[in-house]
């Protein structure tokens, strides 16, 4: 079976959030062809990574309905070891997430964004 998704090393949760820290396998699927002789992690899977984690630790929504203010600065390299961030506001259903790293003693961002999130029926 092709190994989607990173290898958790630890995970902190509270009330709304959660933050789980990320080795980034060079065996993930989605390294292959993207690109190939600088290999990348896509932002389509550093979304879908969001949404797979707030799901299963944030008991969010499962239906996507958009993006808004997404950005991403650096890339995620193979066998990265990163921080993912997940802020789930309830009144407003959106998902913040936020991909960072430390090098040389200072955080790196490498990507974030807010989500909305509902119901399928909405």
């Amino acid at each position: 079976m092709d190994k989607r998704k990173p290898t958790i090393t630890n995970i902190e949760i509270r009330e709304n959030s959660v933050t789980l820290s990320l080795k980034v396998d060079a065996d993930i699927l989605d390294f292959r062809g993207h690109f190939t002789h600088f290999p990348l992690l896509p932002g389509v899977s550093q979304i879908d990574w969001a949404l797979y984690y707030a799901i299963e630790h944030l008991q969010t929504p499962e239906t996507f309905k958009g993006m808004e203010v997404i950005k991403f600065q650096e890339p995620i390299l193979p066998d990265a070891e990163v921080l993912l961030e997940l802020t789930w506001d309830v009144e407003r259903q959106k998902l913040a997430f936020k991909y960072t790293s430390v090098h040389d003693d200072q955080i790196i961002t490498h990507s974030s964004g807010k989500m909305k999130l509902g119901e399928k029926s909405e």
